[in-house]
C-alpha cells in the first residue's frame, strides 16, 4: 500500500465507482468487486471463528488464512499481478492433510452443525464457496478473444477451492475436539 488511508470519508465513490491498486475505477456492481467483496466477506467470516476459544494450531492456520485472503484481494485489485503462490496453495493443502489425519473416514454427509465453532467454520466454507464461484465467473468474463486469461493466474481460484476443503476438514476437527462429533445427514429422516 503506496499510500496509507488518512482520511476514510473521500466521497469518490459517490458515483458508483471504486477504486483499483492500479488507480483505475471501475463500477461499485462488477464482477471484480463482487469477487473482492465476496474475498472480504469471508476474510471477516473467519475473524468470527477466530473470536471463539479455539487451539492454537486452529488459531495460527486461520491467521495465516487472512494474510493470505488480504494476497489474494491484492491480486484481484491489481489486475495483471500475481500474489498468490503455488507455495500459498501447497500450505492450504498440508493444514488439510494435518487436520483430517485424526478424523474418521466419511460414510454420510455432514450436516452444517455441532459446536458453535465449527457452525462457524461451516459459514465460512460456504462463504468461501461464493467467492471461488465469483472469482472463476470473474476469470471466465477476462477471457480475451484469443484465449488468454485477462485474470492471468488460475490460482486464487486455486485457492479457494482448497479454502474450503480445509474449512469443511476444520468444522470435522472442532467438533471433534469440541465434544460433539459430525452430524450427520439422515437421508428420508422427515419422510414419515
Amino acid at each position: 500500500m503506496a499510500n496509507r488511508l488518512s482520511k476514510i470519508v473521500t466521497r469518490t465513490g459517490d458515483d458508483g465507482t471504486t477504486g483499483l491498486a492500479s488507480g483505475t475505477r471501475i463500477a461499485k456492481n462488477s464482477l471484480r468487486v463482487a469477487a473482492l467483496g465476496d474475498v472480504d466477506e469471508l476474510n471477516s467470516a473467519i475473524g468470527v471463528l477466530l473470536a471463539e476459544t479455539l487451539p492454537k494450531e486452529t488459531r495460527d492456520a486461520l491467521a495465516g488464512v487472512q494474510h493470505d485472503l488480504f494476497d489474494l484481494g491484492g491480486e484481484l485489485s491489481l489486475p495483471g499481478h500475481a500474489l498468490i503462490s503455488a507455495a500459498q496453495l501447497a500450505r492450504i493443502e498440508e493444514l488439510v492433510t494435518h487436520f483430517n489425519a485424526g478424523l474418521p473416514p466419511l460414510k454420510e454427509f455432514v450436516l452444517p452443525g455441532g459446536t458453535r465453532a465449527a457452525s462457524l467454520a461451516h459459514v465460512a466454507r460456504t462463504v468461501c464457496r461464493r467467492a471461488e464461484r465469483t472469482v472463476v465467473a470473474l476469470m471466465n468474463e477476462t477471457t480475451t478473444a484469443d484465449g488468454r486469461d485477462g485474470h492471468s493466474s488460475p490460482l486464487p481460484a486455486q485457492y479457494l477451492n482448497r479454502l474450503s476443503d480445509f474449512l469443511f476438514v476444520l468444522a470435522r476437527f472442532l467438533n471433534k475436539t469440541g465434544g460433539s462429533g459430525d452430524v450427520l445427514w439422515q437421508q428420508g429422516r422427515n419422510r414419515g
